[in-house]
């Protein structure tokens, strides 16, 4: 968007370059007066970027949006305080394809964590649809890798067990929170994390990737550049 941005500078300034000899003096001001205000966006940008360290310009660049997934935030979803209370007063969930994949996610990888973990996990599968590594929609990311042994990005897809949701109660549960997210509930706990694992484990990526937070069963991290390639 930068580049994109400073491309367009440089064509105002041609474009005043190249004017018309009869343009009057108050449009030259103008012009001039567009340049500079453009200019000093820009150097005000790149101040705010810069401001953020080696670490923040890193994950701008690596684990940039292909497009937001919540354009809007719903108004509803605003007060949402992460626990029984608030899940609770919800009205029972129903949804498509995505809703469906999100719900069946966090059944079989969170359902016995708190409502906050529960939303944590989902966080995860929704910072990677937002991530341009990642596939583009809730259910490419949940089922990334499935059919390839040990290549799966969620173990419950390619475990070679059935997947049967024995416990319908604990499914209207976490159906509500997918609901909440692929409607445009907040991102605001993981801090952008994109893995996670339960604190029994230690899988190799997590000696590299920045911690983002701690919640429940779940240590939460950020795929960073220094492990692109992994």
């Amino acid at each position: 968007m930068l580049v994109k941005r400073i491309a367009f500078s440089c064509a105002l300034s041609l474009c005043a370059l190249v004017a018309p000899a009869a343009a009057t003096a108050a449009e030259a001001e103008q012009a001039d007066a567009l340049g500079k205000s453009v200019k000093a966006l820009l150097d005000t940008e790149r101040r705010i970027l810069m401001s953020g360290g080696a670490d923040r310009l890193a994950m701008i660049a690596t684990t940039a949006p292909r497009s937001s997934i919540t354009p809007t935030q719903r108004p509803a979803y605003a007060g949402i305080t992460y626990d029984r209370a608030w899940l609770e007063a919800q009205p029972e969930a129903k949804g498509g394809q995505q809703w469906r994949c999100l719900a069946e996610a966090l059944y079989f990888e969170a359902r016995g964590e708190s409502v906050k973990g529960q939303f944590a996990v989902a966080e995860v599968i929704m910072n990677r649809v937002a991530s341009s590594r990642y596939p583009a929609s809730v259910c490419g990311v949940i089922n990334q890798g499935t059919g390839k042994k040990y290549a799966c990005q969620f173990t419950y897809t390619c475990d070679g067990k059935a997947e049967v949701i024995n416990e319908p109660r604990a499914f209207q549960n976490v159906a509500k929170i997918a609901k909440a997210m692929v409607d445009g509930a907040p991102l605001r706990l993981t801090g952008g994390a994109t893995h996670y694992h339960t604190k029994s484990v230690s899988p190799r990526w997590a000696r590299t990737y920045p911690r983002t937070a701690t919640i429940g069963y779940h240590h939460f991290y950020r795929q960073s550049y220094r492990t692109a390639r992994n």
